[in-house]
């Protein structure tokens, strides 16, 4: 069967507007509360064909030399996963990933580009799967990878891979900064851990931050933002208190470690609030970039086949 050339797929970034974490379980993970959002800060994906049973990937744009290329890339996992489920001996692939979402920013970037990987493989190899299926695929590839897939706003419980769509009304204006340092996610779980060593399941997600989504009362949203892994990401990189304190005192309406961190993401009253914030902290030394985004939007979407 004759092939596509290439396909092109676009995958947002996500922001936890709450994070309520839960004490270590036996399997690895934590329970999760967690209410996600898609903003516009997109990686793109794209598939070329290849010779049966070679897959590669090639990752460029900001911070590509921080992605790895071997079989530990996720994409690469994604695809592999994506053959197993339909049964394919072997199929080829080349993948290339263009990168905006920061690399371990807090920003679902790995999952968002694996959420890329299985639209693009899909249509590349012509495989009819349906969208619950390809979320089934993507839970086995970690719990941030189906909402990449559904985008918008949503409310994910478990691993945070069991999700409910959520009514969000309005548009929200976020500006990011990030920060010239790194964090590993399971490093600040295992900082989580040390600070929270009677954790029990996780607290629920703040009430008044989904009657604020629900009406788009964006001052109800920030005085609800919560992250329980922000005082372990603020231990290990003390320098995020300072950025959070920055944000704040430049006009932000709240200011909150992205997941796992180091990302920091305000909220603003609005689109000028947003302009005035962003070139606040942009004319600092906090961050090594700034970036102004809007959400929520939607999961990854194919641009071309």
């Amino acid at each position: 069967m004759e092939k596509a050339e290439r396909i092109r797929v676009r995958v947002p970034g996500k922001v936890n507007l709450a994070l309520r974490v839960g004490g270590h379980r036996a399997d690895g993970y934590h329970p999760l509360d967690t209410v996600f959002q898609a903003v516009s800060l997109f990686d793109e994906v794209e598939a070329l064909p290849a010779p049966r049973g070679v897959r590669t990937v090639r990752v460029l744009g900001d911070q590509a030399s921080l992605v790895p290329t071997d079989e530990s890339n996720l994409a690469l996992k994604a695809a592999q996963a994506l053959a197993s489920y339909a049964g394919m001996r072997q199929p080829g692939v080349e993948l290339v990933i263009r990168k905006t979402i920061p690399v371990t920013g807090g920003m679902a970037g790995g999952s968002a580009d694996a959420a890329a990987a299985l639209i693009a493989c899909a249509a590349l190899w012509r495989i009819d799967v349906a969208p619950d299926e390809l979320a089934v695929v993507a839970a086995g590839l970690g719990a941030d990878v189906p909402f990449c897939l559904m985008g918008s706003t949503a409310l994910g419980r478990g691993r945070g891979d069991e999700l409910v769509p959520m009514l969000s009304r309005g548009s929200y204006h976020w500006v990011l900064a990030l920060p010239d340092v790194e964090l590993s996610t399971p490093e600040v779980f295992a900082r989580f851990d040390e600070l929270n060593p009677d954790a029990g399941p996780a607290p629920e997600t703040p009430p008044g931050l989904l009657a604020g989504l629900a009406s788009g009362d964006i001052a109800q949203v920030a005085d609800n933002l919560v992250n329980d892994l922000q005082p372990a990401a603020v231990s290990l990189r003390p320098h995020l208190a300072d950025v959070l304190a920055a944000g704040v005192d430049a006009g932000a309406l709240a200011g909150i470690v992205s997941g796992s961190g180091p990302t920091c993401a305000f909220l603003s009253e609005n689109e000028d609030a947003a302009v005035r914030l962003s070139n606040a902290l942009a004319g600092s030394d906090l961050a090594r970039a700034v970036r102004r985004v809007c959400a929520p939007v939607p999961g990854a979407r194919l641009l071309s086949c």
